[in-house]
């Protein structure tokens, strides 16, 4: 099972203004998306998120959802999960608060991962150290800008294994890599470059990603905006492998990481951020063949005899040599 966990979606049309935003997509652009669907599903991935990129800060008064609308006009696929993602782009402006509130809690849960793209060091640190705990607004996946010049910021030790610890991941997007055209709202927002330049600075970029965080809690997308851009997993798992990485860790990146990442944020919608899944394990030999386990049974133990015989053996025998 292989993972794309950030598919950009394009088209989105809103009002201009303080209005409340309403999105809509056209038939054609729905039928592109189809055909990036098919080509995914033949590449052979079958867990695709598809990704709304929001800028500073989520105002719950004007911010509107178009992934929920846009999923219900995808023809259903056999064997393929649709998700939806949230990235927020934490710039200057957003280390006051970007809309990451209690109040918004039924916002978020319209979304199944939220990814933070931070681009100054006091967002990264926030990233890491805060929103990475469990919560019902916790942010699993922490993007980096790779292909700017070079990171807004130095990547400390400390702050990434806390966010390891914490559970988050951290998001290589393979499509600079290949030199190919980022998202158009992170470009916007200075969180990302195309072009030649971009290219290069990918490259140094995921190698340092890879020395900090020595290949643990690393997730690959693709982040494509075009249909030339869509590698098959295997070539995705060759091409990690150049920045360092095993073979085997490599094919975690789109594979098991990811997976693991579906599951804990599942955690986000449940009391107090637990999910839990107990099983009843009865050792060899206290239930009989023959004995029916479908109502309630005890098996009494040596003290439950002692109990109901009125004492301790032991003491009765002693008081009958003293009589």
């Amino acid at each position: 099972m292989f993972f794309d966990l950030n598919l950009t979606v394009s088209g989105a049309v809103s009002k201009k203004g303080k209005e409340k935003q309403t999105a809509f997509f056209s038939k054609a652009e729905i039928e592109a998306l189809e055909t990036k669907i098919d080509i995914l599903v033949h590449l052979g991935y079958s867990v695709l998120a598809f990704s709304q990129t929001v800028n500073k800060k989520v105002d719950s008064k004007n911010h509107v959802n178009p992934l929920t609308s846009l999923l219900e006009h995808l023809k259903p696929r056999t064997g393929v999960l649709f998700l939806k993602r949230l990235n927020i782009i934490l710039d200057e402006d957003s280390e006051k608060g970007f809309g990451l509130i209690n109040a918004n809690v039924t916002l978020f849960n319209c979304y199944d991962l939220i990814a933070l793209v931070p681009t100054t060091h006091a967002t990264l640190s926030a990233a890491c150290l805060t929103h990475s705990l469990p919560s019902q607004l916790t942010a699993h996946i922490i993007s980096l800008p790779l292909t700017l010049p070079r990171l807004p910021y130095y990547l400390k030790h400390t702050l990434i294994r806390t966010a390891l610890k914490n559970g988050a991941v951290f998001e290589i997007s393979y499509v600079g890599a290949i030199g190919g055209n980022s998202d158009p709202a992170l470009v916007e927002a200075n969180a990302a470059e195309n072009g030649s330049s971009a290219k290069r600075n990918w490259w140094s970029s995921a190698r340092e990603v890879v020395r900090v965080t020595k290949g643990k809690g690393l997730i690959v997308s693709s982040g494509a905006v075009n249909d030339s851009d869509l590698r098959a997993p295997r070539d995705v798992c060759n091409l990690i492998s150049i920045l360092g990485l095993s073979q085997d860790a490599a094919h975690d990146t789109s594979s098991k990481v990811p997976q693991s990442l579906v599951i804990r944020a599942e955690t986000r919608k449940t009391y107090r951020a637990v999910l839990s899944e107990p099983t009843l394990v009865i050792p060899k030999g206290s239930v009989s063949d023959t004995m029916e386990l479908d109502e309630p049974t005890t098996i009494p133990t040596k003290r439950s005899l002692e109990v109901a015989g009125g004492g301790n053996t032991k003491k009765k025998k002693k008081n009958n040599k003293r009589a």
